[in-house]
């Protein structure tokens, strides 16, 4: 009797730990199930500002620009695009359903949800069907809008998320510098990007073993050639 109480304890401590793990960013894809579309060694990671694609693929949205796929982890960076003279073409964004890429024109936007934003302080998420779309408002909050309405949001508040943005990566940066110093090899080359800078890190081994948000600092560190 004592040996099947010991073995059903075990079994309950066993099945707490396994409930006890972090809960998983919302906006994050395992990377089998991210489509990519843009190519190159930098392919992973935001042209814009350098965040990894499947960690924010939820939010991601892709277009042609000068006749090459980019792909973007957010509604703001293909606004950023847009605010560099650039002429985006065949706007697409990740449809929440079926974590397939669609036609953005096409697409249903719920604009303000507590799901969280990416580089943005208003949350943008799309769906392939308004009933999807419903749905999502339903149980998450934010207003269901076309394509254009939501470019139109982001386009007004994009210079007050901007501002936020350079603020984080400034306090990036900083913590970047205490990373390379202390985990890195010496880096002499110049980036002009926080994705090219990203990618030569992982290709050449320059900080072995460091991923995330650490990767990310020591890029915009690198990037913003302040070494």
């Amino acid at each position: 009797m004592r040996f099947l109480q010991i073995l059903l304890l075990l079994f309950l401590v066993n099945l707490g730990a396994k409930n006890l793990t972090m809960p998983k960013d919302f906006r994050m894809v395992p990377i089998k199930e991210a489509q990519i579309l843009q190519e190159g060694e930098n392919k992973l990671f935001c042209p814009r500002c350098g965040m990894t694609l499947p960690m924010f693929y939820r939010t991601n949205h892709a277009a042609k620009v000068d006749g090459k796929w980019e792909q973007y982890c957010s509604i703001y960076c293909l606004v950023d695009t847009m605010n560099m003279g650039k002429e985006p073409k065949e706007i697409k964004v990740v449809d929440n359903t079926t974590l397939k890429f669609i036609d953005a024109g096409s697409a249903f936007y719920v604009v303000g949800s507590k799901k969280p934003a990416t580089m943005s302080k208003t949350s943008f998420y799309a769906f392939g069907t308004k009933e999807a779309a419903d749905k999502f408002a339903n149980e998450n909050g934010g207003k269901v809008m076309s394509f254009n309405e939501a470019l139109e949001i982001a386009k007004k508040e994009f210079e007050a998320d901007k501002k936020a943005v350079a603020a984080r990566q400034a306090k990036m940066a900083k913590m970047g510098k205490m990373v390379y110093n202390k985990m890195c090899q010496k880096i002499d080359e110049k980036f002009n990007s926080v994705a090219q800078a990203k990618s030569y890190i992982i290709k050449n081994k320059s900080c072995p073993n460091l991923k995330g948000k650490e990767l990310q600092a020591v890029a915009i560190y690198l990037y913003k050639g302040e070494k």
